[in-house]
């Protein structure tokens, strides 16, 4: 399929570069190797969210600040930030008042006849960053999670067995 000819591109999507400053972007750096404890595992889920809020902050610099602006902002729909009760920050199309929110309103706004044929590239390459973005924010933030979740089984395991072994001590002593 051919895209609409024009000169002008509103919209530039992230590229490596700015990935690049984020910390382990690159990889899953941490996650597959011998953690030894609580304190391996709780590190490493603050990696994870730390990630996680450096790439919601670049949405913020460096997307949100673009489609905020001319022309994006005579749409009758705007990319948003939304914070979820789980504490995270998604991407999400929203009417400018509130009323609906959801992909199903940049379809509309792709399907209209009134939406400029010279924003249908731009509004396209924002879709797609904004479904990437949220996936990367969304894995971040489970993978912190089950980190956290981990470090606390590791304490359990630790407590039951020092437990055990104080308990084998005071036995040999005569308590």
């Amino acid at each position: 399929m051919s895209e609409p000819s024009r000169e002008t591109r509103y919209f530039r999507g992230l590229q490596q570069g700015a990935f690049v400053r984020l910390e382990h972007a690159a990889s899953l750096k941490g996650l597959l190797k011998p953690f030894k404890g609580k304190g391996d595992l709780e590190a490493w889920a603050s990696q994870c969210f730390a990630m996680r809020d450096e790439l919601i902050a670049l949405a913020q610099r460096q997307v949100l600040q673009q489609v905020s602006g001319h022309p994006f902002h005579l749409l009758p729909v705007e990319l948003a930030q939304q914070t979820t009760g789980a504490g995270t920050t998604f991407l999400r199309w929203r009417r400018h008042d509130r009323s609906a929110m959801g992909v199903v309103l940049w379809q509309e706004l792709m399907a209209s006849t009134s939406t400029p044929v010279n924003l249908l590239s731009d509004l396209h390459a924002i879709e797609l960053q904004r479904i990437t973005l949220n996936m990367q924010i969304s894995l971040l933030h489970t993978l912190g999670r089950q980190a956290q979740e981990c470090a606390r089984k590791a304490a359990v395991a630790e407590d039951t067995y020092l437990r055990r072994l104080a308990s084998m001590s005071a036995t040999r002593d005569g308590r």
